[in-house]
């Protein structure tokens, strides 16, 4: 177990090979996968009503962005990390601020960033800038 353990986690990630394995990797940390999607339409659905700790967000959707999806998680307070192959200079500036795993990453990467985000949302704060490892 890891200090992630018990968190409940919402997944949004449009590979299933890679929702697959950032699933696996929750399980090792002894995370709960609350729903795993693929399309933005269902992830605005499920962000609306699910219960999580955190969210870990592919930026492109089958070519639809999931800013609308971090938009509801953030009216809701629900701490959530972007996940993506462009970087953080692939995110508009209102989210310049938010935590960004750099596809691919590592379990380690994965654990280290959740960690940040949620000792940031529990400091009460949103960060101003986590870019790096």
């Amino acid at each position: 177990m890891t200090p992630l353990a018990g968190n409940r986690v919402l997944v949004v990630e449009d590979e299933g090979a890679i929702a697959l394995l950032i699933e696996e990797m929750l399980e090792e940390f002894g995370c709960e996968v609350v729903a795993s999607v693929a399309r933005l339409a269902k992830a605005c659905e499920i962000a609306r009503a699910v219960q999580v700790d955190l969210a870990i967000l592919d930026v492109n959707l089958a070519g639809e962005r999931v800013f609308p999806v971090a938009e509801i998680l953030r009216g809701r307070h629900i701490p959530f990390l972007f996940s993506t192959g462009y970087g953080a200079s692939g995110l508009p500036a209102e989210y310049a601020g938010c935590p960004v795993l750099h596809k691919p990453f590592s379990q380690s990467e994965l654990q280290q960033k959740m960690a940040v985000t949620l000792k940031q949302a529990r400091a009460g704060g949103v960060t101003s800038s986590i870019d790096g490892n």
